[in-house]
């Protein structure tokens, strides 16, 4: 099993960046989602079949941070928000 992270942030979102990946259907400053699955294409089926308003296409787009659960004991996530 792997777990499969992606986070994105649209704090800076701006029309010059129109093309950027929006990643829930919600207006969001903060999108993350932590999935474990056998594969990337699980991960995806997971979320998209939760119909919680992830956007598999732009999800897609992203490349998330994969962490194998059978190597050591390390840490999966890290977050600090604001100033």
């Amino acid at each position: 099993m792997k777990v499969f992270v992606w986070l994105h942030n649209r704090k800076f979102h701006s029309y010059s960046m129109i093309d950027e990946p929006a990643i829930h259907q919600d207006l969001y400053t903060d999108a993350i989602a932590v999935v474990m699955a056998e594969s990337l294409e699980q991960a995806l089926q997971l979320l998209d079949g939760q119909k919680a308003g992830w956007r598999i296409e732009d999800l897609k787009e992203l490349a998330p941070f994969v962490f194998d659960c059978a190597e050591s004991p390390q840490v999966i996530y890290q977050a600090v928000h604001g100033n």
